[in-house]
């Protein structure tokens, strides 16, 4: 599950004391990886991991994520207070038996990401819209609390 936390400007401060996070960034390899299992079997599931992005914007939070590949049935928006669970599947493709593959890198499986909003949003006007293979899910923020001026009035107290 991820927190939206805002994070300083200055992200060469953050990559400097982690060398695994400027790897990852610079390279797009994740060292850890190699550390899992590469092959399936009993017990093992399959597994999608996309890449989100996620941004604040005046107007709310933007959420994209790279389906390629992925029906509109096959993905699942929930709002359940204040976490937005995203989740859905990506099949594999039919194999044939008289098929020779020289490399399989593609990745399928299910994947579900949960981020945990912060206060002020608008639950009942949450946009997904799933095109040319980008998941796009908008949160809005509510309008906000307008300050209303109260005039006091002078002479008689107020009845009981």
């Amino acid at each position: 599950m991820s927190n939206i936390i805002r994070r300083p400007d200055d992200q060469q401060l953050s990559s400097t004391r982690n060398p695994f996070r400027w790897m990852q960034d610079l390279l797009r390899w994740d060292p850890a990886q190699e550390m899992a299992p590469t092959w399936t079997g009993p017990g093992y599931e399959l597994t999608f991991n996309p890449a989100f992005e996620v941004k604040e914007t005046k107007e709310g939070f933007v959420f994209k994520a790279d389906l390629p590949g992925i029906k509109e049935s096959d993905v699942e928006v929930k709002l359940t207070g204040n976490r937005l669970a995203i989740s859905g599947k990506r099949e594999v493709e039919h194999k044939e038996k008289t098929d020779t593959y020289y490399t399989f890198e593609r990745s399928y499986g299910s994947f579900q990401r949960m981020f945990t909003l912060p206060e002020g949003f608008d639950t009942d006007h949450v946009v997904a819209q799933l095109k040319d293979g980008v998941l796009s899910v908008t949160v809005p923020k509510l309008s906000a609390a307008q300050t209303k001026t109260v005039t006091v009035k002078t002479g008689s107290e107020p009845k009981s």
